[in-house]
Parts: structure tokens; C-alpha cells; sequence
């Protein structure tokens, strides 16, 4: 997931992060200026970075496009999110419950 394969697929760490997130508020501007649909649909990286999201990943044939408008490879959903980011939080602790004996 953090690029081993010469791709990570966590916005904002690894080897090559998806810098396009199909995310909302990440594809806005600072504030205060406004958000509408041009910025979503802007081609560009989101002007927010969402560090620590996973995206969606590659298709079956270990294809991945960089492209917001995609959302099967690049939506970031509570559902493989919240088991990625628990495991994460999980691996943490256990580091700092080893460090402190």
C-alpha cells in the first residue's frame, strides 16, 4: 500500500501517492474562496492534502489511474479506510507498548 510496487496508494506517503484523491473538500481551494464543481472537476493535484487516506487502488490487471473523476480507483470510503486506519493505530501501539519496557 506505501509503494513497495513502485506505487503507494496512501495519499500523502510512499513511493509515488495518488495526489488526486475523488474527494470533495481536499479539491478545493483555501478558504476563502469558494468551492464549486470546476475545482472538483480541476485536472490538476487537490489543493488539500489528505494525508494518510487510501484510495480505491489499482483495477484487476494492477492498472492505476491518477484521476479524481475515477472513483473506483481513487474514492476514499470509510470501509477499507477504517480497517486501514485501525490497523495502523493497532501497529502504534504496540511499537509504543515495546519501547516502554
Amino acid at each position: 500500500m506505501l509503494g513497495d510496487t513502485g506505487r503507494s496508494y496512501v495519499v500523502g506517503f510512499g513511493v509515488n501517492p495518488p495526489d488526486r484523491p475523488h474527494h470533495g473538500s481536499s479539491s478545493c481551494p483555501d478558504t476563502p474562496a469558494s468551492c464549486g464543481w470546476d475545482d472538483f472537476n480541476y485536472d490538476g493535484p487537490n489543493p488539500q492534502i489528505l494525508y494518510g487516506a487510501l484510495v480505491g487502488g489499482p483495477d484487476i490487471n494492477d492498472n492505476f489511474e491518477n484521476d479524481r473523476t475515477d472513483y473506483i480507483q481513487n474514492e476514499v470510503t470509510c470501509d477499507y479506510n477504517a480497517g486501514f486506519q485501525s490497523s495502523v493505530a493497532g501497529i502504534i501501539k504496540l511499537l509504543i507498548d515495546e519501547s516502554n519496557d
